[in-house]
């Protein structure tokens, strides 16, 4: 980590801070339950400790590691169905593949971001290659969630695969951060993932000792989920460290702060910066489905178990089994 880097003094910065700007406060802090999912790998529910009022649209991110597996141990997902929400998949260390019945996907590499619109329903498989479960290694990356209006619950399955060249790369006014933005507008640099909910999800560096005074959308939420580093969150300074999910109130700018001194892991604060628009309706959620209704759920259901959620095609992807 971090996945891609650059050097700061030759990136575009963004705007400073203004006298009028509004400054968001820190509304929660939390840390997120780790458990195993898929076929037994870690992750971190990063948004469990904060309420679904307060992160709309992201319905759950999930942190994937950081894990450094020995041979024959990386694990990731069989097939498995999707419907009426998007998976955005950012790597920082490790390789995972992705194959969906609607003819998505690719190897995915450090620096590289899966986008998944699973819409009105799509199967998928998540899974390291045969040759990252035959050596092991260093493994990181997160899943986000992002929930479909009811409008666009519908749309056909697609995939966008945004490659470590594509990011689009800012840095701080004194070049003290890097900002890496992988979808949504940013003091009026766009990103290249392509959104149906307006949103902007960034991957941010703040360099020992630094400061990060980023200029927010009014209207969208603001979270920042810390991976690795310590530090502080908006100009209150409250402390915040790797695991932390801070939910930010109203406003037009937040701050984040890199402590001085890191710990050996890390010479940053190294955040995921997550905002976007409420849709403001209802959402039920049962496993790998997200509707507005229960009925809807059930008919998912019903759909998925009837093979009408697609066909795995003939010599798809399977996870890769160590056999030494």
């Amino acid at each position: 980590m971090p996945a891609v880097t650059a050097d700061t003094l030759t990136l575009p910065r963004i705007s400073p801070a203004a006298v009028e700007d509004v400054e968001r406060p820190v509304a929660n802090i939390s840390t997120g339950p780790t458990g195993l999912e898929g076929m037994g790998f870690p992750v971190r529910r990063a948004l469990a400790g904060a309420p679904y009022q307060l992160t709309d649209p992201f319905i759950m991110m999930d942190h994937l590691g950081e894990i450094d597996y020995g041979i024959g141990e990386p694990k990731g997902t069989d097939w498995h169905p999707h419907r009426g929400f998007e998976t955005v998949t950012y790597l920082m260390d490790g390789l995972f593949q992705h194959q969906d019945s609607s003819g998505g996907g690719g190897l995915i590499e450090p620096g590289d971001t899966q986008w998944m619109t699973a819409g009105s329903g799509v199967l998928h498989i998540e899974t390291p290659p045969a040759s990252m479960v035959e050596s092991g290694g260093l493994f990181n990356g997160v899943q986000i969630w992002v929930n479909l209006p009811a409008s666009a619950k519908w749309t056909p399955p697609a995939y966008q695969g945004i490659t470590k060249r594509d990011i689009l790369l800012l840095t701080s006014p004194d070049a003290g951060a890097i900002i890496r933005v992988i979808a949504g507008d940013v003091d009026g640099h766009v990103g290249p993932g392509s959104t149906h909910t307006p949103i902007t999800i960034i991957h941010a560096s703040i360099h020992a000792g630094e400061r990060l005074s980023l200029p927010w959308n009014p209207s969208f939420n603001a979270m920042a989920y810390v991976f690795a580093g310590s530090g502080t969150a908006g100009t209150e300074e409250a402390p915040i460290h790797g695991g932390n999910m801070v939910v930010f109130g109203r406003g037009d700018r937040l701050t984040l702060a890199a402590d001085a001194t890191q710990d050996s892991r890390t010479d940053a604060l190294e955040v995921m910066l997550l905002g976007g628009e409420p849709i403001g309706e209802p959402a039920f959620q049962y496993g790998p489905f997200v509707m507005n209704t229960e009925a809807e759920l059930a008919q998912a259901i019903d759909d998925y178990q009837h093979g009408r959620m697609g066909v795995i095609p003939p010599g798809a992807l399977q996870p890769h089994v160590h056999r030494g």
